[in-house]
Parts: structure tokens; C-alpha cells; sequence
């Protein structure tokens, strides 16, 4: 069979805005350059769109243009090594999803164990948050929560208490597991962060379970957040303004 039949083939078979490369051919080493300029030419007719250099997707046509892949499959090679998570997303897609902002972004924000530089794909700029604790895929949905606590003066067009006031219905939804998980998780996250996270779950589940939060802050410190003490009732507890 011909290199241009088996990429046809492959490329009919794809989910639109699926994200692949050369690897994702099974195709002599040989012939390597031929799937090259098939690809190229697939570019050229519109049947395939180029991500970025060695990176394609199959594009998904509406009456009002190209839609374009979601956030996971641009950065899918970023978030998982040898079936290892080793990033989640994060920033602004997760907040829209969470219901914070109705902006989109063409930053793509990545949280990862260690220091990676930021990068470019495509029209896209892919920036990588530290994040302290160890990542699974149990926990990347609460290490989501806490991230948006973390940013909740960054989040673009929201109001902070607005802001507060939605993460408080989703964490007023926990399970048992998942309140632990997240006051666990919260030390390992800056003062601010460790004080809001503490006086949402104060304020929904009681102080039993904040009391490691609490300790860990500096109590001469006040956190300025502009939180109405409607919607956030301890704020004078968790010195929070």
C-alpha cells in the first residue's frame, strides 16, 4: 500500500480534533520522508490542520469555522509520560469549566512537580505552575479547586467574592474523601491560599478538620482578598480582609 493510502486511511479513521504525530504511523523508517509531504500536501488541501511543528489534527468544520482542539489534546504529551501523569491542566480553561469565568485563553497553563521553562505550539503559549504536591489522577480535580483559590485575584472578568461564592457550592458537594484530601492538600499551597481554603471549610463542614490549616499561618498576617463577609462568614477568624 502506499504511504498516501495508509495516512488517508489513518487520518479517516481519527476523532476530529485529535492531536498526532509521525509516531502515530506505522511506517518504515524509509519512508519517513514520504509521510512527510503526504502530510504536507493534507495541510495544503485543508484536510488536516498543523498544530505545531511534527503535530496535526483532524479539524472539525462548523458554519462558523474551524473549531479548534481542546486543551488536553495540544498538551496531552505534556501531562502523561509512559501512562505516568506527570501534569494536569490548569488556569484559565479549568476555570471557565469550573464555572469562574466565561473568558478563553490562548494560554495554556500546566501544573507540574518541577520547573519547566514556557513554551510555544502553534498560536498557543504554554506556561508550567509549580505545584507542590505529588500528582495523581485522583487528585488533580482538588488540586484544581485549590489552584483557583490560589489565583482567585487573577481569574480574568470575575469578581472575587462571586468567585468565592461558586467554589463554595462545588466543595459544599465533597464527599468525606475529598474534604480531607483538600485541607490535606492546601498546606502544601502559599499562606492565602491555606487561609481561604480553611475558611470555606470552616464555614461548610466545621472546624475539626481546619485545624492543621490554622496553625500554619502566621497570625499576625492578614490576607487581603475583598471577600464579602456575606459570602464568607469567618473571615475575622482567618484574618481575611
Amino acid at each position: 500500500m502506499y504511504v498516501t493510502d495508509i495516512v488517508r486511511n489513518k487520518i479517516n479513521r481519527l476523532k476530529t480534533g485529535y492531536v498526532f504525530t509521525y509516531e502515530d504511523f506505522d511506517i518504515p523508517v524509509n519512508k519517513v520522508e514520504a509521510l512527510k509531504k503526504t502530510l504536507s500536501r493534507f495541510v495544503a488541501t485543508g484536510k488536516i490542520v498543523r498544530l505545531s511543528k511534527g503535530q496535526f489534527y483532524k479539524p472539525e468544520k462548523t458554519k462558523f469555522g474551524v473549531l479548534r482542539p481542546v486543551e488536553y489534546q495540544i498538551v496531552k504529551d505534556l501531562l502523561e509520560e509512559e501512562n505516568k501523569i506527570i501534569g494536569y491542566l490548569t488556569g484559565v480553561s479549568v476555570f471557565n469549566k469550573l464555572g469562574l469565568t466565561t473568558q478563553v485563553s490562548n494560554t495554556i497553563q500546566i501544573g507540574t512537580n518541577i520547573e519547566r521553562k514556557p513554551k510555544k505550539r502553534g498560536k498557543y503559549s504554554i506556561r508550567f505552575v509549580r505545584q507542590k504536591n505529588t500528582i495523581s489522577k485522583d487528585n488533580i480535580y482538588i488540586l484544581q479547586i485549590l489552584d483557583s483559590l490560589r489565583f482567585i485575584k487573577r481569574i480574568p472578568d470575575a469578581d472575587i467574592t462571586e468567585s468565592c461564592k461558586r467554589i463554595l457550592v462545588i466543595i459544599n458537594d465533597f464527599t468525606e474523601t475529598e474534604i480531607l484530601s483538600i485541607a490535606k492538600y492546601a498546606l502544601k499551597y502559599n499562606p492565602g491560599t491555606r487561609a481561604l481554603t480553611g475558611a470555606i471549610l470552616d464555614q461548610v463542614y466545621g472546624e475539626n478538620i481546619t485545624n492543621s490549616l490554622f496553625i500554619s499561618l502566621n497570625p499576625a498576617t492578614v490576607f487581603e482578598f475583598n471577600i464579602s463577609s456575606d459570602i464568607l462568614v469567618n473571615t475575622f477568624k482567618w484574618r481575611i480582609s
